[in-house]
């Protein structure tokens, strides 16, 4: 249809069509026929809000009413209209210009469901057209109506997610060619690792792509993407219009151990999961389950809680402070700089080996020997020197690096037991666990390093002799006796090992989950974010991860 503007009414979906592009949206049940509280009928003008000033929770109809105004103005490409009817029209309107004119939308039809409370959720339907090619983009978000501050007027809360549930604050909807073109990515035995078949390595595939698309031979397409917001985070590809011919990249990941990780951790709200191979340092399987998409497996940074004993059971070893066999004090409770620290569920342990305390996840008796260390610098330089931890990894994609600082007084002590100002990610226990496996430090690797000649991270030294095997040693106690026997039951073999972890986070209602193990020649490390003690959550999820390896 071309020539003048032209309207009309179809199946009760308002449609606006003018030189040949369609925009629509489907009304609202309940914003025509009621009042507004003044007798007069709610319904009122596309792009319009009352005027009057109100107080409390927005109405059923105010939210409808504005509701629909927005998403049809949202519809008809006003972004000016639709950005005022927000509490943020600032920042809401270059992202809803960009809608149409950086992502190349030729025609939206936006279809509401039914309001939960003021929250509307709703269907876009819209047509990309680039350079001649025309392709569906469908997809489903929501908005929420709140009352503005200072006005009272019932308005869209705005939020990027919005637009679209994958948008975060600052970040754009492109379409055109992108810089880089795709990438086939391979598992290390040559299979292919699509998106489709593994959803959790989106962001990772996405990633690879940033960092390898013009070096692996390929040609890009035509493509609707989110723009990030920083220069180095990867651009995350929503719809293709032409498919590019992507070139072949070969990663270190196991598709068996890849596919058992996304299995584990979807049993879980906000999980992530990652295993390596302790010999070489391959990363074998990276998998989240977030509501975000983000990749917290390698880019998260949370207290790793107990886990993190490893490292300070390897600092006190090396200073032969503790041994495995030697009794160690585990009083029901310790005072450092003022702080009282407990174990869980108030036990002590008395006349017995550094290894049960190990094995039964003992505070006390890792803080009690905060006097006989001496050095507040001590785990700080354990954690660097000898499992690489703070040593700029170059994984093959962005990665976060964990951080042990330097601190005093009871910050210090918190960190003895994963706590305080200490900041990981399952990539970062995955690797502590395989260095105590080996003694030695190899950095995770997704991607060989002899493919683009760049330098993985060393560490200083090994650890020193007989700590790998008193570690070792201890994993095996706590995986077939101590806090984690219960999740390492189902992994077969008797070469396994394992640490619990619980790390109480800010404002949250229960602690994080932390696990980490290992079995054979593969370590894995897990964090349920809000999911209690580590073998509660965490623990299951690495236990599957290791029985398919």
């Amino acid at each position: 249809m071309h020539g003048a503007a032209k309207g009309a009414i179809v199946g009760g979906v308002i449609l606006a069509v003018a030189g040949g592009a369609a925009y629509g949206v489907v009304t609202l049940v309940g914003d025509s026929g009621g009042t507004d509280g003044s007798g007069k009928n709610g319904a009122v003008p596309t792009g319009s809000v009352t005027a009057q000033k109100a107080a409390g929770p927005v109405t059923d109809q105010e939210t409808a009413r504005v509701a629909k105004d927005f998403l049809a103005a949202w519809a008809s490409g006003d972004a000016r209209t639709a950005a005022e009817l927000t509490n943020n029209a600032p920042a809401a309107q270059p992202v809803m210009a960009d809608f149409r004119s950086r992502s190349a939308v030729s025609k939206t039809v936006i279809t509401p469901g039914t309001a939960n409370g003021a929250t509307v959720p709703f269907k876009v339907e819209a047509e990309i057209t680039h350079e001649g090619t025309t392709t569906p983009f469908v997809y489903d978000s929501q908005l929420t109506v709140v009352r503005g501050t200072g006005s009272g007027k019932p308005l869209v809360d705005w939020q990027p997610s919005v637009i679209h549930p994958q948008l975060q604050k600052d970040e754009r909807l492109r379409a055109g060619t992108p810089a880089s073109p795709p990438v086939q990515a391979l598992d290390r035995h040559g299979k292919e690792l699509t998106p489709e078949r593994y959803p959790s390595l989106r962001p990772v595939l996405d990633a690879l792509r940033t960092t390898y698309g013009q070096k692996a031979g390929g040609t890009p397409g035509v493509e609707v993407w989110i723009e990030p917001a920083t220069a180095d985070a990867p651009k995350r590809t929503l719809a293709t219009l032409v498919e590019g011919k992507p070139g072949q990249l070969r990663t270190v990941l196991d598709a068996d151990v890849q596919a058992a990780a996304e299995k584990a951790v979807g049993q879980y709200e906000e999980a992530s999961v990652v295993a390596v191979q302790p010999s070489t340092g391959d990363i074998l399987a990276v998998a989240n389950h977030r509501r975000d998409g983000f990749n917290a497996a390698m880019l998260g940074r949370r207290a790793p809680g107990s886990t993190m004993k490893i490292v300070t059971a390897a600092m006190l070893l090396e200073k032969g402070l503790v041994a495995a066999d030697r009794p160690a004090a585990c009083p029901a409770s310790a005072t450092w700089d003022g702080k009282v620290f407990r174990n869980q569920g108030g036990f002590s342990l008395q006349g017995q080996p550094f290894s049960a305390s190990f094995a039964r996840s003992c505070n006390t008796a890792f803080i009690s020997l905060i006097d006989d260390v001496k050095d507040n610098g001590a785990l700080p330089r354990t954690a660097k020197e000898a499992f690489g931890i703070g040593l700029d990894w170059k994984t093959g994609i962005p990665s976060q690096d964990g951080t042990v600082p330097v601190t005093s007084g009871s910050a210090a002590a918190a960190e003895y037991i994963g706590q305080g100002a200490i900041q990981m990610n399952p990539l970062n226990m995955a690797s502590v666990t395989a260095t105590a496996r080996t003694g030695v430090f190899r950095q995770p690797v997704l991607v060989k390093a002899s493919l683009d000649g760049r330098t993985l991270a060393t560490a200083p030294r090994s650890l020193a002799p007989g700590v790998s095997a008193q570690l070792v040693r201890m994993m095996r106690q706590t995986a077939t006796s101590g806090t984690a026997a219960k999740a390492m039951a189902s992994v077969g073999g008797s070469d396994k090992g394992a640490k619990t972890g619980s790390a109480e986070v800010d404002g949250a209602t229960a602690p994080d989950s932390w696990f980490t193990g290992f079995s054979g020649d593969v370590a894995a490390a897990a964090m349920v974010e809000g999911g209690g003690h580590g073998a509660d959550a965490a623990g299951p999820v690495v236990a599957t991860v290791l029985n398919a390896s």
